[in-house]
């Protein structure tokens, strides 16, 4: 008789069982587990021979849970190498260092953060004792993302190592005065020891991945050996939630990045709570990170626990550790011994005989201090694993207690991210606790002193010996002397100067074809590192992927289904574009990698991004305030720009407001160019300001940001008008006159002054023609390529005032002596132009994009908002009638006979 519950062939698969009987012999088998032994054992026995089955490389769905315990046992574990006594001294005094600086610190009201490294030293000090390779080798080393809330526990070991001094320490979180401390990782304000900022939370992470697979793309590319390099990657169990934290995981694996390694300290906290109460997030990041096809390592419960998994012959244990949420293991740690008696051991018959044989100070010790993320030879194991491990990156899940060591005011308590002091008798038993020799007299006036064992002290000595030994002090950033890179042949540039004749070129497409030549170039045409996500065609760059390659560390293992045409998309394993796929955040954590390459490899790489400028800074703002932060340098590009300019495609498409967002950035120089020969100007000066010989007072760590639109347009000859190439890079200059222009005026006509930028000029141009033709106004058109380089310079005027110095702003210089009113009109909201209004001594108005976008043709939404040359004549002409210069009635009669 066919059993009932039996599985049928059909409901397995579509292959044929080609042994019934051997199936059957299986399944008996089973069940017979767990009718004799129970459904745990016949649970435990089918993982262990998935397990199995994986690790012979059968191919099986992998199996994305394991166990609520070790990967390593203890008896794998190696020894450490090394003096395990003195590092632990040296950790006790790193601790101690960085809840005293934070303490100090707390009387000024500039907060800090305690608990973050008191979880986490023992992942940071393992690191720097036996496995973070430093710069004095090839001048890469490994890549070291730290935590942004452990930024004390890296101070202090800076200290403890003579990097930094008393005072230094004193003036956390102050640096107005000049010799303080950021709060966070900012390369910016501390160039030498940061090398990437990492408290925007969720960048990191995004970030390192990108940055391991920047490090395999150079060296694919013969640019750079990086295999001595490795990328770490400190996160929190909290940050996990971030969506740019596990954004990347599935490229990670794919390309087989062994390169690099996320160290996840899974303190059970975030920063008003459990991260997952009811829930285990270190089960939860296992099944998520095995799914990608991550190498997992878990580093859960210290030595203590080894006595428990010895009693548990049943499993009752192991079972018992994976039912129990995550508040309430954090209770435990906050528990006496009888609570935790009654509450964890209480519930099964075989853990309530184990807890007889344990004393309450064991119980204790289990499940107050001993985590495997605080024992040293458990870190150890897990970062030995992650380095051999080839073919895949690794994630390590420590667990630890979130403000362990600092005493039972702080371990496990949900308030302790916002806890920025220890009382004295606080330190007084941390200081008993560490066996740290500071006595009761050092705290003078209830002062926390600052600990150092002596320069030349054991643990100094060793400190700086095990640093040696790994290739100089981590972490560390180091600019090392690179010659400034020869510019382009002037050819390349200077073709742009005789205009498009007759062809309509849109300014997308003109900055393609200058990048075409540019990549050509003998010298720096491989420094260039093209980024676009997955729009490439549509910017007319599909001509780059037969000549330069997309990167793919494979190469290309398939026929292109376009083989046979000329512009077949080409992979390669030394590609030079690097299409993303649609990824905007994956795209820029690429062009920050590629920016600050001449910092972090000593190979400076010249970035462009080019992207539907809508999901640039509306999308990514926060990695290009990083980008800033990390002191990166390249072309991002915002193309189809414009609110107007990208037709039918509505609302959130239409970008009105991408400047203005750019102009807050300090790092960014934004450009709004109208015609070709201003791209290949800006694209010139910028190559020669950030990798060629930067002007004395320039900061060469910035990056550029420019506007191209997809409206074929007539590109005109660059006009001979005297300093336009200074004209241009500084953000203004007359395009022409209404004599130039070939209009001939009335005589004492009254008189405009029209600036535009991008594709407003052509708008521009037209009401020109209208006002000279139609209405006997003479308009003068002048390109304004940067609104915000003009407010810059002006802010820059103003402070030099302020010092007793004088200095005109460069945009009154420019329109010094220019005739009548000022009318400015752009593709942008009225903020972009109205940037520099204050520091205009004419009469200002403005016309601009604002509200939301909508689907239309370019003329209809042109008109919709104001901005067509129609609506500029318009605007024109009550200026001038405010003025008196023309009759008001002149203003109804235009509104009428254009139909607005």
């Amino acid at each position: 008789m066919t059993d009932p519950n039996a599985i049928q062939p059909s409901e397995l698969d579509q292959l044929p069982d080609r042994d019934p009987e051997e199936t059957a012999e299986w399944q008996a088998s089973l069940d017979a587990v767990t009718k004799a032994a129970g459904p745990h054992r016949a649970a435990y026995l089918m993982r262990r021979t998935l397990e199995r089955a994986e690790g012979a490389g059968i191919a099986l769905p992998k199996l994305l849970e394991t166990d609520y315990v070790n990967s390593i046992p203890t008896s794998a574990e190696p020894a450490v190498p090394g003096d395990e006594a003195l590092e632990q001294r040296i950790t006790a005094w790193n601790r101690w260092n960085a809840a005293a600086m934070v303490t100090r610190g707390s009387k000024y009201g500039v907060g800090g953060h305690i608990a973050t490294f008191a979880s986490a030293a023992w992942l940071y000090e393992t690191g720097f004792n036996h496995f973070f390779k430093g710069k004095e080798a090839d001048g890469s080393g490994d890549q070291l993302y730290i935590q942004g809330h452990a930024s004390p526990g890296i101070y202090a070991r800076a200290f403890l190592d003579g990097r930094l001094n008393e005072e230094q320490l004193d003036n956390f979180r102050r640096e107005a005065g000049g010799n303080g401390l950021p709060s966070y990782p900012h390369p910016r304000r501390l160039p030498w020891l940061w090398e990437f900022p990492t408290v925007s939370m969720g960048l990191g992470p995004l970030s390192a991945i990108y940055q391991a697979r920047f490090n395999r793309y150079l060296a694919n590319r013969g640019i750079k050996d990086t295999a001595g390099s490795h990328v770490w990657a400190f996160l929190g169990d909290g940050e996990m939630d971030e969506p740019e934290s596990t954004a990347a995981l599935a490229l990670a694996a794919r390309e087989e990045l062994d390169n690099l390694t996320f160290v996840i300290n899974c303190n059970l906290q975030r920063l008003d709570g459990p991260v997952r109460a009811n829930f285990k997030i270190v089960q939860e990041l296992e099944a998520q990170f095995r799914g990608a096809s991550w190498n997992v390592v878990k580093t859960l419960w210290g030595t203590a626990w080894d006595e428990l998994f010895r009693l548990d012959t049943t499993g009752a244990l192991v079972r018992r550790l994976r039912q129990v949420p995550d508040a309430q293991i954090q209770t435990y740690q906050t528990r006496d011994a009888a609570y935790i008696r009654q509450d964890f051991f209480g519930g099964d018959p075989a853990l309530v005989e184990m807890a007889k044989l344990l004393s309450d100070d064991k119980i204790l010790e289990c499940f107050h201090l001993s985590r495997g993320g605080h024992e040293a030879r458990k870190v150890f194991a897990a970062y030995k694993a992650a380095v051999e491990h080839k073919g895949a990156p690794t994630v390590i899940l420590a667990q630890t207690v979130k403000g362990h060591t600092l005493g039972e005011g702080f371990a496990s308590k949900n308030a302790n991210h916002q806890m920025k002091k220890l009382s004295v008798d606080e330190f007084k038993n941390m200081r008993d606790l560490l066996e740290l020799p500071i006595k009761d007299s050092d705290f003078v006036d209830g002062v926390v002193p600052y600990g150092h064992p002596g320069a030349d002290s054991p643990e100094v000595r060793y400190l700086q010996e095990r640093r040696a030994a790994l290739g100089g002090p981590a972490p560390a950033r180091r600019v090392h002397p690179v010659a400034p890179l020869p510019a382009p042949a002037e050819k390349a540039f200077a073709s742009f100067d005789k205009g498009s004749g007759s062809q309509n070129v849109a300014t997308t497409m003109a900055f393609v074809r200058l990048v075409k030549d540019l990549v050509r170039d003998k010298e720096t045409g491989k420094r260039w590192v093209p980024i676009v996500p997955d729009e490439a065609r549509t910017f007319g760059m599909e001509s780059l992927f037969p000549s330069l390659g997309i990167y793919s560390p494979k190469g290309q293992t398939y026929e292109p289904v376009d083989r046979d045409q000329l512009m077949y998309y080409k992979e390669a394993k030394n590609g030079q574009i690097l299409n993303e796929g649609i990824t905007e955040a994956g795209s820029m954590a690429d062009f920050i990698a590629a920016s600050t390459s001449y910092a972090t490899h000593g190979e400076a790489m010249i970035p462009f991004y080019i992207f539907y400028s809508m999901f640039g800074w509306q999308r990514t703002a926060d990695q290009m305030w990083q980008l800033g932060d990390q002191l990166g340098r390249g072309f991002l590009v915002g193309a189809t720009a414009g609110r107007t300019t990208l037709t039918g495609e509505g609302l959130q498409h239409a970008d009105g407001h991408s400047p203005v967002i750019a102009a807050t950035n300090p790092a960014a120089l934004s450009y709004d160019p109208a015609f070709a020969y201003e791209v290949a100007t800006i694209v010139k000066d910028g190559l020669r300001r950030m990798y060629g010989e930067a002007a004395p007072g320039e900061d060469q760590n910035v990056f550029y940001y420019l506007t191209v639109y997809n409206e074929p347009m007539p590109q005109p000859a660059k006009p001979s008008v005297q300093g336009i190439d200074e004209g241009i890079v500084k953000g203004l200059y007359r395009f022409n006159t209404a004599e130039s222009a070939g209009i001939t005026p009335p005589a004492n006509a009254p008189r405009i002054q029209l600036l535009g930028s991008g594709t407003a000029i052509h708008w521009a141009l037209k009401a020109q023609a209208l006002l000279a033709e139609e209405w006997g106004v003479a308009a003068d058109v002048w390109s304004a390529t940067s609104w915000s380089e003009l407010r810059r310079d002006a802010l820059e005027a103003d402070e030099a005032l302020l010092r007793g110095e004088e200095r005109v702003p460069f945009v009154r210089q420019a329109l010094q002596g220019a005739d009548g009113p000022v009318l400015a009109v752009s593709d942008y909201m009225r903020q972009v132009p109205d940037q520099i209004a204050q520091w205009v001594e004419q009469d200002w108005s403005s016309l601009g994009a604002d509200g939301f976008g909508l689907s239309d043709t370019r003329e209809a939404a042109r008109r919709h908002f104001g901005v067509d040359a129609e609506s500029i004549v318009v605007a024109a002409l009550a200026q001038l009638a405010k003025r008196g210069e023309v009759k008001a009635t002149a203003v109804k009669e235009a509104r009428e006979k254009y139909g607005l």
